[in-house]
């Protein structure tokens, strides 16, 4: 059945749209149309005056929501309730994303990501390892007596993961330090397709810079858990900005960077390499107070989620609420602040060519927005999942 949506204004990852109606075949956008053009028999669906129909949030890094988090729960169901719950954020598809911790519990978040993914309109995208490879000087909250350089095994398992993925049109991506991976590792990782972002690092701008020729494609939310650049110590920060084609992924809720450090990387940087990312937490999209990690317990406060000693433990932000804070915080235009949030980040996992726009051939993913930039109804797949 041939199905058209009209009645919204259209973003469709490039601009605006009046008077034009989204065709839908089963999964995929067939064709965006004017109205005096809509298709003979085709069911005819009128969404509210005044909202903005754009292509669904992608978000490559979610710990959790909904009160599940992927660490404590490795498994499909997990991941499956991360995304649903993500859906009332206008987020369409993620990475569950697994932080620092045992060999054999990475595994189990590996394949559970991939059980997730071939459920049918899952949003399950594949996973985002987030260590164990990382700076013991940079943890954060990431538990330090799982962190360590990659052993041959480990190599090979996620050296197979992408073909694997691949079926299901998924992605891994693996944030590591780059002083604590040799270049060999990292070019066998990136040749087998695995998206590689340094993060939790104290590497020199020099070693970063290696490391990006190596095959480092991105930043993992950039300027945390990294040194602030320095005169003569510009590190992984000045090597993010200078690099033209690293994609660089950034938490943009007013407390992980200050607003001016974002609005001076959107100046420095190539246009379009700039992602949001919510780094979201278990109490996102709940009215929970606290969580666990590790067995300690991490507290809500005013918008941060922090250990009792004072460090951040994640982000307790969404998705729509990060597109609203680049209007409201850096000034940008919406469809920027749209693009930040499904395009570019389609465009860094290499997922662009059937996500991130509306346009025929890409899948109805698709997000539904009031005025207010608050979400009305999300598509998965051409099916409709929230409202």
């Amino acid at each position: 059945m041939t199905r058209i949506l009209t009645g919204a204004r259209l973003f469709n990852g490039e601009r605006m749209l009046e008077g034009h109606g989204l065709v839908l075949e089963g999964e995929r956008i067939t064709a965006v149309v004017p109205l005096d053009a809509v298709p003979a028999g085709a069911q005819v669906r009128r969404l509210p005056e005044g909202t903005l129909l754009v292509p669904g949030f992608l978000d490559a890094q979610v710990n959790g929501a909904g009160g599940v988090l992927f660490n404590d729960t490795p498994t499909p169901e997990a991941a499956l309730a991360i995304a649903a719950a993500a859906r009332r954020s206008g987020t369409t598809g993620l990475l569950p994303t697994f932080i620092t911790d045992a060999p054999g519990r990475m595994r189990e978040a590996c394949e559970a990501a991939l059980v997730a993914m071939s459920r049918p309109a899952s949003g399950v995208l594949g996973i985002h390892l987030e260590g164990p490879f990382i700076s013991g000087e940079r943890p954060g909250v990431h538990e330090s007596r799982f962190i360590r350089v990659p052993d041959a095994g480990e190599v090979d398992y996620l050296s197979a993961l992408p073909e694997r993925l691949a079926g299901q049109g998924g992605r891994v991506v693996v944030t590591l330090a780059p002083e604590c991976v040799e270049d060999a590792v990292i070019e066998r990782l990136a040749s087998a397709g695995v998206v590689l972002s340094a993060g939790h690092t104290a590497a020199t701008y020099e070693r970063t810079r290696e490391a990006l020729a190596a095959g480092v494609r991105g930043f993992t939310h950039l300027f945390n858990a990294m040194p602030p650049a320095q005169s003569r110590q510009p590190g992984p920060v000045v090597a993010a900005l200078e690099a033209d084609e690293a994609w660089c992924g950034v938490i943009v809720d007013g407390i992980h960077v200050h607003p001016a450090m974002l609005r001076l990387l959107l100046k420095v940087k190539r246009p379009g390499r700039v992602f949001l990312v919510t780094d979201a937490m278990p109490p996102v999209g709940t009215e929970a107070s606290s969580f666990t990690l590790y067995g300690r317990t991490i507290l809500r406060r005013e918008g941060r989620l922090v250990t009792e000693n004072g460090t951040l433990a994640g982000a307790d932000i969404d998705m729509v609420t990060a597109v609203r804070n680049c209007v409201r915080l850096l000034g940008l235009p919406l469809e920027e602040c749209l693009r930040m949030a499904s395009l570019h980040p389609a465009s860094y996992l290499g997922l662009d060519g059937h996500l991130g726009r509306l346009a025929p051939g890409y899948r109805a993913d698709l997000t539904l927005l009031r005025e207010d930039v608050t979400v009305l109804a999300t598509w998965v797949a051409g099916q409709e999942q929230w409202s």
